[in-house]
């Protein structure tokens, strides 16, 4: 049979949110509203792009413009899934659906897991509650520098970071140490999504986190779509945190990136490679960077620079080329904490030869996008999803 497309790019724009969930409610998040309340906060944004394609034919939002015919498919999804981080979006979408929900620790990590760390490292440990990466340096980096103590932190999302100064505990040590607390928190009681090394230089007042962060993750809870791809000689390229999180299962090749833009560099480099099968890109700062840290004008900025990009996309794409974009969760800048949001995420999806699209209406599971993407390639179908291929 013949693929109706050679090759997809997959874009997750981590946390963009188009509205709160049916079940919003059972997850505290209840008037959540990502895109809207960043296009209110901003006095409107500038997605020209996005419209385009179909943005607000989702959903009206202040200051974009509603084209009359978008040149894209168009919809929403909601997940199936227990939970509203990372790990479970992106599992999701590539089509599996997750009953036991990721712990996340909002009041620090059990006092036996911190006694088992220290045990079986032989260091202390310093911090142990929730916090944003450069600020809990700034805070203990001198008192990690001069007793060697490891800094134990999270987040919203299920994870279990170690900085470390690079001097004082070396990358080899480090990574040890990673590996070590990844094994005691195999264990369901703590149902840990990642273990992440955060190792930093410098001295008080200039600490310098550095590109040897290195993560260990799960691994996903049963066969993905990129796996499948895999195994029948596709390509299914990870941009960004791609890999991470599934922890390279279904990867056959891996692209670092520093930023959302360098992100985007690499996508469009790709658009350049020749190959057949899967590019997934991971947009991580409007997560980390503007949504847990509820700045909705830095968020605002930070969409209108993809959008701005996005028409070299738009541009480079070939005829026989998928352009599919969405989410995995919301995180609403202007609602209360600083915890992902249960949203509906959008679904836009775009090809050259697209006169006028259409709209694919409400999807009940992230992995629809897994299902299309596998009915495409003619490789096993996930367990969940409904492609939506046929309406393209």
């Amino acid at each position: 049979m013949m693929k109706k497309f050679k090759r997809v790019f997959l874009i997750v724009l981590d946390s963009v949110g188009i509205g709160e969930a049916p079940d919003a409610n059972r997850f505290n998040d209840i008037g959540a509203d990502t895109l809207g309340h960043i296009a209110e906060r901003t006095g409107g944004l500038n997605l020209p792009n996005l419209a385009k394609i179909g943005l607000t034919h989702i959903r009206e939002l202040e200051g974009v413009e509603k084209v009359i015919k978008p040149l894209g498919h168009y919809g929403k999804m909601k997940e199936a899934s227990e939970g509203k981080d990372t790990m479970t979006g992106h599992w999701e979408i590539m089509g599996l659906n997750i009953r036991q929900p990721f712990r996340t620790f909002p009041n620090g990590f059990p006092q036996e897991l911190i006694e088992k760390l220290k045990k079986k490292t032989g260091r202390n440990v310093i911090g142990n509650k929730p916090a944003s990466g450069t600020s809990i340096i700034n805070e203990l980096g001198e008192h990690h520098y001069n007793t060697g103590s490891l800094i134990v932190y999270t987040s919203a999302d299920s994870v279990l970071q170690i900085a470390a100064h690079e001097k004082v505990v070396p990358l080899e040590e480090l990574y040890k140490i990673c590996e070590i607390v990844r094994d005691l928190t195999l264990d369901e009681k703590y149902m840990v999504g990642r273990v992440i090394a955060r190792p930093f230089i410098g001295q008080a007042g200039a600490w310098e986190r550095t590109s040897n962060r290195h993560d260990y993750a799960l691994k996903p809870f049963g066969r993905t779509v990129m796996n499948e791809l895999k195994d029948r000689g596709y390509s299914s390229i990870a941009i960004g945190k791609i890999s991470d999180i599934y922890d390279g299962e279904g990867v056959t090749e891996t692209l670092r990136t520093t930023s959302n833009m360098d992100g985007m560099n690499k996508l469009i480099q790709m658009l350049d490679v020749n190959f057949t099968g899967l590019t997934f890109v991971n947009l991580v700062d409007f997560d980390a960077i503007f949504g847990h840290r509820r700045d909705p004008i830095g968020y605002g900025k930070s969409l209108e620079e993809f959008d701005s990009r996005l028409s070299e996309v738009i541009e480079k794409i070939k005829e026989d080329d998928l352009l599919i974009i969405t989410a995995d969760h919301g995180n609403d800048p202007v609602h209360h904490g600083t915890d992902h949001t249960r949203e509906y995420v959008p679904l836009l999806v775009h090809y050259k030869r697209q006169n006028e699209g259409s709209n694919l209406g409400i999807r009940n599971t992230f992995a629809d996008v897994g299902a299309t993407i596998a009915e495409n390639f003619h490789v096993d179908m996930p367990k969940h999803g409904e492609s939506f291929l046929d309406n393209l």
